[in-house]
């Protein structure tokens, strides 16, 4: 079970953008890295493609950032907090807060 999911609301703990706020867009596969909409932007230089009608100039682009990197925001403490794994009585696996022990999904 991962800890950080697709939907996931984090904040940024490390980099250019710590202490911002963002939901996660999708959680790369075969790496440790997440898109996080509004995090890690940059800007790309492209160029015009006339067969696929496209035009060309500076695009912001959201770049993958390494799930380190973030901790999962906690609304009732207004920061980030840590995330683990525990069985409840009938064998199904969630995910808490370790600050709160408060559970996050059912």
């Amino acid at each position: 079970m991962k800890k950080i999911k697709k939907g996931d609301e984090v904040t940024i703990i490390t980099g250019k953008d710590k202490g911002r706020k963002g939901i996660v867009l999708s959680v790369l596969a075969n790496s440790d890295k997440l898109l996080v909409e509004g995090i890690n932007t940059v800007k790309k230089h492209m160029k015009a493609n006339p067969n696929t009608n496209e035009n060309g100039g500076i695009v912001l682009k959201t770049k993958p950032i390494h799930r380190s990197n973030v901790m999962l925001y906690d609304a009732a403490s207004g920061k980030g907090s840590r995330v683990g794994i525990k069985a409840l009585e009938d064998g199904k696996k969630v995910r808490y807060f370790k600050s709160t022990n408060e559970v996050i999904d059912l």
